[in-house]
Parts: structure tokens; sequence; C-alpha cells
């Protein structure tokens, strides 16, 4: 049976100052694929020389100095090949507005089309959404959803990005999430009916829970991998003895 494949990526970059208005550029552009909320190890990394000085202010954030991007490629030399690992997937950006701010100046510098038509996935807004009046920037997050972030010394694009998978991936509740994706497409209401989701859910191979097989269909198993039980039982742990799920 075709399983449906929801690919996304997941993306950050550093740069040499905050806005591109000031002639700032990106110097480093990390991406990390995700299929299915399932890291796949495909990822685009490169350091970028931006034509211009680095700031001693943004070398102490993220420690790239004028030396370690001396012979790296122009953003112009890697524009395609980042325009065709995105593909037409979204991007799941933190504070996107800032990160598509610099690549679309990039990709106007060098003629290419830009990102205003791209589907992207914000989660500094959704964390704002989830927790409101919170830090929610992608340390206190980590910290949030239990996201190891201790080797996380300095910024850095593809590290963080890689660090941005793990938290949007606990952020929508792990890997058991499919079902609710399918609600949202038919409506994003809690009332969404098991009718529905079987309907939308039966071209992936998943029936809800109580809901009616179409004729002549049967239900496929699925058993967890090994490191989301551990995962699972990771979040019972911290979820204490309030689970309403937790048997005896």
């Amino acid at each position: 049976m075709h399983t449906e494949q929801k690919r996304q990526v997941v993306l950050d970059t550093e740069t040499t100052g905050l806005s591109p208005s000031e002639g700032h550029r990106v110097i480093e552009i990390g991406v990390v694929e995700m299929i299915n909320l399932h890291v796949t190890g495909r990822t685009f990394h490169h350091y970028i020389h931006p034509e211009r000085e680095i700031p001693e202010d943004s070398i102490r954030i993220h420690g790239i100095t004028d030396d370690k991007v001396a012979d790296a490629p122009k953003f112009r030399e890697i524009a395609d090949a980042f325009l065709e690992f995105i593909g037409d997937a979204p991007l799941v950006i933190h504070n996107a507005p800032f990160d598509l701010a610099f690549l679309n100046n990039e990709l106007i510098l060098c003629g290419r089309r830009t990102l205003d038509s791209h589907p992207v996935v914000d989660t500094l807004v959704e964390a704002k959404r989830r927790h409101p009046r919170q830090r929610n920037n992608l340390d206190a997050l980590c910290k949030r959803y239990g996201v190891e972030n201790g080797h996380r010394e300095l910024h850095g694009a593809l590290l963080d990005a890689e660090i941005l998978s793990d938290v949007y991936i606990s952020m929508l509740g792990g890997h058991q999430t499919m079902l609710d994706g399918l609600a949202e497409r038919w409506g994003g209401s809690a009332e969404t009916s098991t009718a529905q989701l079987a309907g939308a859910g039966s071209h992936l191979g998943l029936i809800p829970v109580g809901a009616t097989l179409p004729a002549g269909r049967s239900a496929r198993i699925v058993d967890a991998h090994p490191q989301e039980l551990e995962a699972h039982q990771a979040l019972l742990e911290r979820l204490g003895d309030g689970r309403i799920w937790a048997t005896a």
C-alpha cells in the first residue's frame, strides 16, 4: 500500500548581524530533512563567505570568524543546491521572519526566486501560542521539552536546526501525531469525527481506534521503534502519577 510521505525541512542560519537592510549577510546555513516527523539524516550545510567583515559582536555569538569563512563559497555558489534541497517542503524555522529576511536578501542578490510564497512553520509563533507569557527561545524550549542541548556552547546553524527538529517533534507530541495532522487537514477542530479521520487516514494505512474500516480493508499494525518506546517512557515519567492512561 502506498504511504504518503510528508516531508519538512528544519532550517537555521547564522549571520554577520541583525538586519540585511544594514548590509549584513548569511555566513552559515543548516537544513535538516524530516519525513513524517522522523529525521532522515539528510542535511544541507555550508559556511558562506559573506563578502564583508564579520563584527566582533557576532563572532561572540556564533564563533564564526573571517578566517573560518575565507575559503567558503559565496551564497550565489550554493543557491541552486539550497533551493533544490528544500524543494517545496515546508520550512520549519524558529523566528522565521529573521531567517527569511536574510535568505530572501541573498536570493535577490544572486537573481534567484525568493521564499515569499514558500510554506513556513514558525516554531516561535507556535511556542508562544502554547506557552504564553513564558520564555520561548530555543534554550528554554529545550529545557521545557527535555531536549538535550548541553553541547550547544555557541550558536551554529546545523546544530541549531538539529536541536530544533527535536523540539518541534516534541512540541507536536512525538512521532505519534500523524492523526493530529490529518485532523487539522479536515478543519483543525477537536470535534473532527472518527469517520472523517478514517477517510483521511485510509491512504496512509492509519485507521483511528473505533473507526469503521472500509469494505475489503484491514488495519495495518505498525510496531513502535525501540527509540520511540524509550521516548514514550521518558514522557510518562515526566508526567508523573497524574497521567490518566497509566496502568497498574
